[in-house]
């Protein structure tokens, strides 16, 4: 594929999405930049947040992820943990978000506990944020890096800009209320993209004639997708089941990004609709993404043994072999455009949605946007927004050289870490009546996540453990269950340090009455 075929698609692409962008942010103020003016359809909103949920490492990684014997299909464990997390969300945090009508989600924790409460939410949810959009669009500008800009002498450093720059200037404006449609749009793309790229490399290995693709896929060595056998294992059913509940519980229903698109309904039923249907999609989708896996692992065995050669050495990372194949002159030009179409359509619908979450909670919880004049809200709101990009640029190139795991396997990891404290606090405060000084509530978090770290870190195959060496635990590895340990030690925490209330009108009454 060529340097000008790669340039024309990039050029066509982001002129679509700017083009979008001008017509969705007429008349677009503050309340259209975080709420979207409370007017989106739901279907849009439902749609375009399958996009938005996969992100490019989805597209790159959750394919390698299947030539590891130790994972297979394993991913699909944790995907059915998602779609009851998506339940729990539906029906117990957007009906609390609803009621109380915040523009930040953290708000609740300020009526609920209190202003430093509300303030390590908000905070853990930037971090959060932060490093999981830093490694998605690490992983893209990777691969834009690989096939393009080196070539061309261009620094990583400069890709990284402008592909945040990309970014700024579609959602600058229209905020959210942009974002619903350019959403919509990049996954038609995103899917689009990998079901055609499905198609083209089953018929390059001839499986119309040799049973079909499902039955290909299910007789190949890559398809196992439960694995009850060892509880000492990181990929064992359970810990998968309940890591991907609680994943979903704090990436999705505690995180202002996601949020603030299901806010951005019309009321609640809307809200409920969207995230039900786009669950239920989700399983779907992201079974034929591991379903492509397994055909580009067929077709590297039959025709570029030194792929699977390189990353069974670890010469070369799993999350490369998409694009290596899709990229390749024996491919022809039309998997490597609908490769790049269906990368950057999973990357930037992600990313972009992101920016702007990150600009509204920055805004609306540290900045107190919502008490400042018209004016002087939609000064600080751009502000906010270059400033947020600036971060991320700097936060993907620090990532760039300090990691080397594969990225799905990094971001659940980073996940377990920041997303923990915020499902102990949100639940506790949901659950129980009780009160606690509210300066003792970020401390509680802190040490939350001390305590987490120091157990992934010595525990069986943990960074601190010499290979093959047992661990803390034993020969008990962690997997993604790491974000249940976060928010049992917070939400334990809470209730150790926390007293019963007397008080029969508490705020915490008020609002679940309300």
């Amino acid at each position: 594929m060529t340097s000008t075929l790669i340039v024309t698609v990039l050029v066509l692409y982001f002129s679509m999405l700017v083009a979008i962008s001008f017509f969705t942010s007429k008349k677009a103020n503050n309340e259209s930049f975080f709420r979207g003016d409370r007017k989106s359809p739901w279907y849009l909103v439902s749609f375009g947040m399958i996009g938005a949920s996969l992100s490019g490492v989805t597209f790159l990684s959750i394919p390698g992820w299947v030539g590891d014997s130790s994972k297979q299909f394993g991913y699909m464990q944790v995907v059915f943990g998602y779609l009851v997390g998506y339940f729990i969300v539906a029906y117990v945090l957007l009906p609390l978000f609803y009621r109380s009508n915040v523009t930040s989600i953290y708000e609740y924790l300020k009526d609920r506990f209190g202003f430093w409460s509300y303030k390590t939410g908000a905070f853990f949810f930037l971090v959060s944020r932060i490093i999981g959009s830093a490694i998605r669009l690490l992983l893209v500008a990777n691969v834009l890096q690989a096939i393009l800009f080196d070539d061309w002498g261009v620094p990583f450093e400069a890709t990284v800009v402008i592909s945040i720059l990309l970014i700024w200037i579609y959602t600058s404006k229209g905020g959210i209320k942009t974002i619903v449609w350019t959403d919509t749009i990049q996954t038609v793309f995103m899917l689009a993209s990998v079901l055609l790229t499905v198609y083209f490399i089953s018929d390059a290995l001839h499986l119309s004639e040799n049973g079909g693709i499902i039955s290909t896929v299910s007789d190949s060595q890559y398809s196992k997708i439960f694995f009850f056998d060892d509880i000492m294992s990181g990929n064992n059913f359970w810990k998968s089941f309940f890591g991907g509940m609680f994943i979903t519980i704090g990436m999705t229903g505690l995180d202002q990004d996601m949020m603030q698109k299901n806010l951005s309904c019309k009321n609640i039923g809307d809200a409920q609709k969207n995230m039900i249907s786009m669950a239920i999609v989700l399983v779907v989708v992201n079974l034929i993404f591991l379903a492509l896996g397994s055909l580009l692992y067929m077709y590297a065995e039959a025709n570029m043994p030194e792929v699977v050669q390189a990353i069974a050495d670890k010469k070369m990372g799993s999350d490369m072999l998409f694009s290596t194949i899709a990229m390749s002159d024996a491919v022809g030009p039309l998997i490597g455009i609908l490769f790049l179409l269906g990368l950057i359509a999973a990357a930037y619908s992600s990313a972009d949605s992101a920016l702007t979450a990150l600009t509204t909670s920055f805004s609306v919880d540290f900045l107190n946007i919502k008490q400042k004049r018209a004016a002087e809200q939609e000064r600080t709101r751009r502000i906010v927004h270059v400033g947020m990009s600036i971060v991320l640029v700097l936060v993907i190139i620090l990532l760039k050289y300090t990691t080397d795991s594969s990225a799905i396997g990094l971001l659940l990891t980073f996940a377990g870490f920041t997303y923990g404290p915020l499902i102990g606090m949100f639940f506790f405060g949901i659950i129980f009546k009780r009160i606690i000084k509210d300066g003792i509530v970020p401390i509680i978090c802190i040490i939350s996540i001390l305590l987490t770290v120091f157990f992934w870190y010595f525990s069986f195959g943990g960074p601190g453990i010499e290979k093959g060496q047992p661990g803390i635990l034993g020969n008990y590895a962690f997997g993604i269950e790491l974000i249940i340990v976060n928010s049992l030690f917070t939400f334990i925490g809470l209730w150790l340090l926390s007293k019963k209330n007397t008080i029969e009108t508490i705020k915490h009454e008020h609002y679940t009455a309300r």
